[in-house]
C-alpha cells in the first residue's frame, strides 16, 4: 500500500513538472473546492449542535453512530484506495483532455448552488462526484475517466441516508416471518406476529427493532457488494444484477443473525440471547450476507452453454471384450 502511494506521488510529481499549467489549474480547483465545501457556512448543524456550518462540517457531524452513518467516514479513503489500485492503468492510459468534462462539472456546480438555495447539504455531497469526474475528464480525457469512474461514483456513499430509516420498516416484517418459519422448521415453536417473535411456551419474547433490519446493514452490504463486483466481475450486466441483489443479501444476513438469537434463547439462556449475545451478533449477519453474495455471484457466472453441452453429450457405451 505504501509502495503504491509513493509511486503515485512520484508519478504525480513528474506529471506536474511536465504540465505546469494543468497543475496550476488543479491547485486552483482544489483550493476552490476546499473553500466552498470546508468553510462557507451554508447549512444548519441540526440536532447535535447549533449554528451554521459548511458542507464538510455538516457531513462530519452527520456521520455518527446515532444515525447509523459512521461507515461514511471510510468512504473517501476507500475511494482513494481504489484509485491507487488502478494506478498502473492510469499511468499507461492515453491522456487527452475532453471538453465534455465541463458538462459534468457544470452539473456538480448546479447541484451545489441548489443545495445552498434549498439548504439541503445532501445535494452538496451529491455534487462532489460530478465535480471530480468532470475535472478528470477535462484534464486527462475519457480513458483515465473510465478507469476512475467507479472510485469516483463510490463517493455517493458519503451521503447520509439514515433519514429514510422508517422506509425499511417493511423489512422488519419480512425478517420476522422468515425467522418464524425457520424456527418452526427446526422444531422451535414460535409465534410470529407483526414484528414480535414469541416462544410457544412463553420462555422468551423478542421484538424485531429497526436496527435489526435498518439502513446500516443495507448500506454496508451494498458498499461491499459494489466493491466486489467492481473488482471481480467483468460484465456490466453481472455487476448490475449482483449489486441489485445486495438488499437481498442484507436481508439474508439479518435473518441469520436473528435466527441465531432464537437458537441461543432456546437452547442456552434467553437473558444471554437478549443481552450480550444480541450486542455481539451484529458480527454474524455480515459474513452470512457475504456468503450469500458469493454464492449468488457463482450462480451468475455459471457457463450455461457449457452445462448444456455436457448434458447433451452422448453417454459412453460400455466396452465389451470377447475372451
Amino acid at each position: 500500500m505504501f509502495e503504491h502511494t509513493r509511486g503515485f506521488v512520484r508519478d504525480a510529481g513528474s506529471w506536474t513538472a511536465a504540465n505546469p499549467l494543468a497543475a496550476a489549474l488543479i491547485a486552483t480547483l482544489i483550493a476552490t473546492f476546499v473553500y466552498f465545501y470546508g468553510f462557507v457556512p451554508l447549512f444548519v448543524r441540526g440536532t447535535f449542535s447549533a449554528g451554521a456550518c459548511s458542507a464538510a462540517a455538516w457531513a462530519w457531524q452527520a456521520w455518527n453512530p446515532q444515525m447509523n452513518q459512521e461507515h461514511s467516514k471510510l468512504v473517501p479513503f476507500i475511494s482513494l484506495a481504489l484509485v491507487l489500485y488502478h494506478r498502473d492503468k492510469i499511468r499507461k492510459a492515453t491522456k487527452r483532455g475532453a471538453n465534455s468534462g465541463l458538462v459534468w462539472s457544470a452539473i456538480g456546480i448546479l447541484l451545489f448552488l441548489l443545495s445552498g438555495r434549498c439548504l439541503q447539504p445532501r445535494l452538496a455531497l451529491a455534487s462532489v462526484p460530478f465535480l471530480i469526474y468532470g475535472a478528470v475528464l477535462f484534464l486527462w480525457g475519457k480513458e483515465v475517466a473510465r478507469i476512475v469512474r467507479f472510485p469516483i461514483a463510490f463517493l455517493i456513499f458519503m451521503i447520509p441516508v439514515a433519514a429514510i430509516e422508517q422506509g425499511t420498516f417493511r423489512l422488519q416484517f419480512i425478517i420476522t416471518s422468515a425467522v418464524g418459519v425457520l424456527s418452526n422448521l427446526v422444531g422451535i415453536k414460535i409465534d410470529a406476529l407483526g414484528t414480535t417473535l414469541t416462544a410457544a411456551d412463553n420462555s422468551f419474547n423478542f421484538q424485531i427493532a429497526e436496527g435489526c433490519s435498518g439502513i446500516r446493514s443495507l448500506t454496508a452490504i451494498t458498499m461491499v457488494t459494489a466493491i466486489y463486483v467492481h473488482l471481480a466481475q467483468d460484465r456490466l450486466w453481472k455487476k448490475a444484477l449482483i449489486l441489485a441483489f445486495s438488499v437481498v443479501f442484507a436481508i439474508i444476513g439479518n435473518i441469520g443473525r436473528v435466527f441465531t438469537i432464537i437458537l441461543v434463547a432456546k437452547f442456552i439462556n434467553p437473558d444471554l440471547a437478549a443481552g450480550i449475545y444480541h450486542e455481539a451478533s451484529g458480527f454474524i449477519s455480515f459474513p452470512i450476507a457475504l456468503l450469500a453474495m458469493y454464492l449468488f455471484s457463482r450462480m451468475v457466472n455459471v457457463d450455461l452453454r457449457r452445462v448444456a453441452s455436457v448434458s447433451r453429450a452422448p453417454e459412453r457405451q460400455p466396452v465389451t471384450y470377447d475372451y
